[in-house]
């Protein structure tokens, strides 16, 4: 994988195993960072096949910009690891400013709009990614379609261990998708 400008490619690594949401202490902001690609469908695809999913980087804030994990590559790693319910109000991002903090975007009418069709779209067949320390990772959108529905829990996998980021201290526009 060739570097971004403005990014350190970052070496990779990981582990496999995975703990109660429940039983960690609090965790922090995550983000996403989008590009096009071809369709946005997952129905009737297994965990870990991802071929129309839109490009999408996992952002947590680093010293000068951020660490993006490539969430095609987080689905991968994440293939294999047992899936459990979480709650849904155990999950500290529903009450945080989850997409737009930190970001260029203002939550304007649009954007909310934007969110709520893919909170409509998202596919809740897929357990949603959980980092080490019970940040979401891959599938707020997920969580918040449950929230829309009325559901208390979601089905989640969880990193025992970070991986390794694809990128470090990296500015969203700079990712390629």
């Amino acid at each position: 994988m060739a570097g971004a400008p403005g990014c350190g490619l970052a070496d990779r690594d990981q582990a496999g195993e995975t703990i109660s949401l429940r039983e960690l202490p609090g965790h922090g902001i995550g983000g996403h960072a989008t590009g096009a690609r071809a369709g946005t469908g997952t129905a009737g695809r297994a965990h870990g096949s991802v071929p129309f999913v839109r490009k999408q980087y996992h952002l947590w804030a680093a010293a000068t910009g951020f660490d993006a994990w490539d969430v095609d590559r987080l689905i991968s790693l994440s293939r294999g690891l047992p899936v459990h319910a979480v709650t849904v109000d155990s999950v500290r991002e529903v009450d945080t400013v989850y997409w737009f903090d930190g970001s260029a975007a203002a939550p304007t009418v649009r954007a909310i709009v934007e969110h709520a069709r893919l909170m409509l779209d998202a596919d809740s067949s897929f357990p949603v990614i959980l980092g080490p320390d019970g940040r979401v990772m891959d599938g707020m959108h997920r969580i918040a379609r449950a929230m829309l529905e009325g559901k208390t829990e979601v089905s989640a996998v969880r990193f025992l261990a970070l991986p390794e980021p694809d990128y470090r201290d990296c500015q969203p526009a700079d990712l390629p998708y």
